[in-house]
């Protein structure tokens, strides 16, 4: 009989490869999702952050909390932080959170919008240096 086919160790030696190049996939695909998570959560709290300002400029006081900010913000109701990691000070971090808050900035007594207790600036692929 003639027949042609793969034989076990030539799709052994396939698996193998496969199996390879997954193990070296994998951890870049995970580190890509966390910096676009992360770029998410800046692009919706600096979003949130400029709400604020012009709210607060056409009413002299600061709203409440992020519902106040509808008429400043088109679908607010549906602005909600990703799930899965994001970076936190340049280290990836599990994100725990499911919304936006508004929390006073004790360095600037300003509301800010925020991600649990960190600001926009916390949110970054480059660690901090203490200084």
């Amino acid at each position: 009989m003639n027949q042609r086919g793969f034989a076990t160790l030539e799709i052994i030696l396939m698996v193998m490869v496969i199996g390879i190049l997954a193990s070296v996939a994998v951890p870049r695909f995970t580190a890509v999702t966390a910096k676009a998570n992360t770029a998410k959560i800046q692009s919706d709290l600096s979003t949130l952050d400029t709400a604020i300002s012009i709210y607060y400029m056409e009413n002299g006081k600061y709203p409440d909390k992020i519902s106040d900010l509808k008429d400043y913000v088109k679908d607010i109701d549906e602005l909600k932080p990703p799930t899965g990691k994001a970076y936190v000070d340049g280290t990836e971090t599990e994100i725990t959170v499911t919304d936006y808050t508004l929390k006073e900035d004790t360095n600037t007594k300003e509301k800010r919008a925020a991600l649990g207790d960190n600001f926009s600036g916390k949110f970054s692929v480059t660690k901090k240096k203490n200084s």
